[in-house]
């Protein structure tokens, strides 16, 4: 099968994900083109099977902002005919599904069929959503494609109450591949951070207000006054300068550590002993079923699809958005001793299992032979 993959190559849960499924694809012997303006972030070196195709945006003196939706639009259409593609997966209603249709009635004039499946991921729901500006376009790319997943029944009932949408949906959770949680913690970093031996508490995101970036010091704070703790910060965005600020209100900022944007967060997960996710809403939560992979537990909030991720008792606890207090206490909790920690690291580690790839990854194939046998 020749699959076309159209994914914002960044860091972000939609594009990790869109590219473990295509090397997964790859390794099972189909031939996978990722169609993005750069290469995705978790692609790696050359694999057999994975070819690139590059969305070179340019200026034009006519256009304010680059049009980037048609651009990709010839692209598709011209990964489609050269190289003949079966199907093409879209991450992202704007502007991958938007441009996935057009292309698929440019061929449809050509007479050629492209079959289009789109992949909710979240912001795309929850965010743009709440803009009446994008609802026309959102509601229309999600009824006209031939097969749309989303991933998390948080996530699917969201669209159901955002949009007009009369269309069935399949949920399909986010996925972790267990080979790439075998290795082993790097010592000499957790020293670094470390250096006595104390708990390292991680967050990793993109620093955005709806994660929450002050409610984590806020919680570390209270943590480090029962607990001598470490606090990990992974990532950047518009709130790093407030929380660097709030640190230094706390007087904490030399048991904190910014880490910026990292690629490939294993290796830091895998010195953690406790990560937080106190957002406002997740549609799934991608960097707490990795830490769970990596036998971090999680505290979180039990906003959108986390709930169906986040076993509370089990692989951590789920609190309501805001509740600084009661994260914090449920952290202690964890972190007290080491029968505490050791138990919610095994129960976080054996929770994420049933995420793991080999049980979610042939549902999408599934899917992708459904809608070409006219199933769908």
């Amino acid at each position: 099968m020749k699959i076309g993959m159209v994914c914002y190559p960044t860091l972000g849960g939609s594009g990790v994900v869109a590219t473990e499924l295509g090397k997964w694809l790859a390794e099972m012997g189909h031939e996978v083109h990722f169609i993005t303006y750069n290469t995705p972030v978790r692609l790696g070196s050359f694999r057999p099977n994975v070819f690139y195709h590059e969305v070179i945006i340019s200026d034009y003196p006519l256009f304010d902002y680059p049009p980037y939706e048609l651009v990709l639009t010839s692209k598709i259409v011209e990964v489609a005919r050269d190289h003949k593609l079966d199907i093409l997966h879209v991450h992202y209603a704007i502007p991958h599904a938007s441009a996935g249709l057009m292309a698929k009635k440019i061929l449809a004039e050509e007479g050629a069929a492209l079959p289009l499946i789109t992949t909710l991921h979240g912001t795309d729901i929850t965010l743009l959503g709440k803009s009446p500006a994008f609802e026309p376009v959102i509601s229309f790319c999600i009824n006209k494609s031939d097969a749309v997943t989303a991933v998390s029944e948080d996530l699917k009932k969201d669209t159901y109450k955002l949009f007009g949408v009369n269309r069935e949906m399949e949920v399909i959770p986010n996925f972790i591949c267990p080979s790439n949680y075998d290795v082993s913690p790097n010592e000499e970093f957790r020293k670094q951070i470390a250096p006595k031996g104390q708990p390292i508490i991680t967050h990793i995101s993109n620093f955005r207000p709806v994660k929450r970036i002050i409610d984590v010091i806020d919680i570390y704070s209270l943590v480090l006054k029962k607990i001598d703790a470490r606090l990990l910060l992974v990532g950047d965005g518009p709130e790093r300068f407030a929380a660097e600020l709030r640190c230094r209100e706390l007087g904490i900022e030399s048991k904190v550590t910014f880490l910026g944007k990292v690629i490939n967060p294993i290796e830091i997960l895998k010195v953690s002993d406790l990560f937080l996710l106190p957002s406002n809403t997740e549609s799934f939560g991608l960097a707490a079923l990795e830490a769970m992979a990596s036998d971090v537990p999680v505290i979180s909030s039990n906003a959108g699809g986390i709930p169906e991720l986040n076993k509370s008792g089990v692989s951590g606890f789920l609190r309501n958005v805001g509740d600084v207090k009661g994260m914090a206490e449920d952290a202690i909790k964890i972190l007290e001793s080491p029968e505490s920690l050791n138990s919610f690291k095994e129960g976080a580690k054996k929770h994420s299992e049933n995420f793991r790839s080999e049980l979610v990854l042939p549902k999408y194939l599934a899917l992708y032979n459904k809608v070409l046998n006219g199933e769908s």
